[in-house]
């Protein structure tokens, strides 16, 4: 249960912690021990890197923007044929009859009437099932059209930023957990959903579905102020969607799993990651177990496990994923109970 409260502490903005030997498993505590003893050099962690990088098929990064592309194309085709297919928006549609509600939306309308609606409850009970068993903050990376855009904004960003002609401000995670509170307050007090009027995803689906309008300014407003000022921002710091879905993926079935075994600990994955933090446990010693699932903050868009080069990050759904058996490692020394580490030991950990 510890670790799910944990998980949760850092969707609200809560900085990892590093954890205390007593906590992590006598068998990854045997792993870190055995890996004292291996030398690895920068050079070897950059060949190892140069030669994924070369076979490289980014294969999790094309069938998320497949998926992207296609759901949001799959609302445009409904309506122009008029099929009824898929009726809506990502806001609030209806799926071959099936009512679906965006979960923040559906809070915000609650929130703002007052009221329990019964089609917005139905909506809101398909949904939920739906992102559970896939993941809470799947929608972010496989459906919303903005992460998308966002996406590509950010490579722009990276690249304009390397020449020095844009600046990446940060900022603290938890200012997300207080528009969250704001967003929701205002919902209340106004008794309308102010954040739909200024959601991106909101806009630029009725956007693609139903043709632009004047909206559109402001997600090109926010796009700018990305490239150029915070790399990311919207997603990372201000938008609620995410804080709604993770906390539904608290529990998921579905998740990046982390194997200790054979990782490098070289901080390729952290790199491309959305949200790095949940990448914490990848640093040495910082990871609890053998084998740990990332927390809920997790976006489940796959960018960490096309980038890992020891397939230490995976895709794994509980109960039904047939995990691929590692090379065995050699006999392992047990770790000296008690034992003061060497002036050499001490001053590697720092290194690392």
């Amino acid at each position: 249960m510890n670790v799910y409260l944990e998980s949760i502490a850092q969707l609200f903005g809560r900085a990892s912690r590093k954890i205390k030997k007593d906590e992590i498993s006598p068998a990854a505590q045997k792993l870190y021990y055995y890996k004292k003893g291996q030398t690895v050099t920068k050079a070897q962690i950059q060949e190892l890197h140069d030669e994924h990088q070369k076979n490289r098929k980014n294969k999790w990064l094309k069938r998320r923007w497949f998926s992207i592309i296609a759901v949001n194309l799959l609302f445009v085709v409904s309506w122009s044929l008029d099929i009824q297919l898929l009726e809506g928006s990502l806001t609030a549609s209806r799926f071959m009859g099936f009512h679906m509600a965006d979960l923040n939306s559906a809070l915000q309308v609650m929130l703002a009437y007052k009221a329990v609606l019964i089609n917005l409850l139905i909506g809101v009970v398909t949904i939920f099932i739906a992102w559970f068993l896939l993941g809470g903050r799947t929608f972010c990376s496989w459906a919303c059209p903005y992460h998308l855009l966002a996406e590509w904004a950010e490579s722009l960003h990276l690249w304009l930023f390397k020449r020095g002609l844009a600046k990446n401000y940060t900022f603290h995670r938890g200012v997300r957990s207080v528009f969250y509170v704001i967003f929701a307050l205002l919902a209340i007090v106004t008794s309308y959903t102010v954040f739909e009027l200024i959601s991106p995803t909101g806009i630029l689906s009725r956007a693609i579905i139903y043709g632009p309008g004047l909206a559109l300014i402001w997600v090109a407003f926010l796009l700018l102020f990305e490239i150029f000022l915070s790399r990311r921002a919207w997603c990372r710091y201000v938008c609620p969607i995410g804080i709604t879905y993770g906390i539904v993926g608290v529990f998921s079935p579905l998740r990046v799993t982390y194997d200790l075994t054979d990782c490098k600990h070289e901080g390729d994955c952290r790199a491309v990651c959305l949200v790095p933090h949940v990448l914490d446990l990848t640093i040495k010693n910082r990871s609890s177990d053998v084998e740990v699932g990332l927390g809920a903050d997790c976006t489940r868009c796959g960018l960490c496990v096309d980038a890992c080069p020891t397939d230490s990050l995976n895709f794994e759904f509980k109960g039904l994923t047939r995990k691929t058996k590692k090379e065995e490692l050699p006999l392992m020394p047990e770790p000296p109970a008690g034992k003061e580490p060497s002036d050499e030991q001490k001053k590697e950990a720092k290194n690392d």
